[in-house]
């Protein structure tokens, strides 16, 4: 029986890579991007960017953006527009609480589950959700957590018929940036693609430049290049500063010497 799944990518390299093992792991696989309109919207087209490379290699993906901006004026947060701005440093430090957007994956959960179920009582096949939440984001994002998937899985399995058609596949729930950025190699040569065509295709800044280069002082870009630096290659994304387009040595300088100043 054909295994099918619906996946939210958001154009981060987390949820990229989710695609990637749905890919390995399905018969037939969904997208969902969410456009809630964060400051960071060059992720959406990253995620654009990375399904028309997985077509051209033969790898079949159902995409589709949904449209959430309405809510831009109603969210407090420093990571939509209209906010403030997006703190810089460590990603463990408490002032990245400011990029907690109110119940935002269980918005996103929401709509996935919906479509999932949908499409399970309308082909009659078991549907799973994706979700690239991993144990890196457990201390600023509660709804990352365990307790709070269970929580969900719970209200959903109470608030719909059949629910039981849908299930849950969270792979990176326990391990972190790193962890995921290994199981991409692996996934690259299984899918015969290139991991700089498709990590190049992801965003993980919260503070992208008006080009669409990243910045490398977001506590989000600081937490990539150190995955990265820990996998001992490249980050093949362009980053930028207040001077321009920098080579990937600058960024990766800054990160480390402010790693070895957390340490302290």
């Amino acid at each position: 029986m054909a295994k099918n799944v619906v996946v939210s990518l958001s154009g981060g390299m987390d949820s990229s890579t989710l695609l990637l093992r749905c890919l390995s792991e399905y018969d037939n696989v969904t997208a969902l991007s969410f456009d809630y309109g964060q400051k960071h919207r060059v992720e959406l087209e990253r995620a654009s960017q990375l399904i028309g490379y997985l077509q051209q290699n033969g790898l079949n993906v159902k995409y589709q953006v949904i449209k959430l901006d309405g809510l831009v004026n109603l969210l407090n947060s420093n990571l939509v527009e209209g906010g403030e701005d997006v703190p810089e440093g460590h990603y463990e430090e408490d002032n990245m609480k400011a990029t907690v957007v109110p119940n935002r994956n269980k918005i996103f959960a929401s709509i996935t589950q919906a479509v999932a179920l949908s499409a399970a009582n309308a082909n009659g096949l078991d549907t799973d959700i994706a979700l690239g939440i991993h144990a890196g984001d457990h201390a600023i994002y509660p709804d990352c957590r365990q307790e709070f998937r269970d929580a969900d899985d719970a209200a959903f399995r109470i608030g719909n018929w059949e629910a039981d058609k849908v299930g849950y596949f969270t792979p990176y729930l326990d391990t972190d940036k790193l962890g995921i950025l290994k199981d991409g190699q692996k996934l690259v040569e299984q899918l015969g693609i290139s991991f700089n065509e498709v990590y190049k295709r992801t965003n993980t800044s919260y503070k992208p430049y008006p080009s669409g280069n990243s910045d490398y002082k977001s506590a989000s870009s600081v937490e990539r290049i150190e995955a990265f630096i820990n996998l001992g290659v490249d980050d093949p994304v362009q980053y930028e500063d207040e001077t321009g387009p920098v080579e990937y040595g600058v960024a990766r300088a800054h990160v480390e010497k402010l790693l070895a100043e957390y340490s302290e």
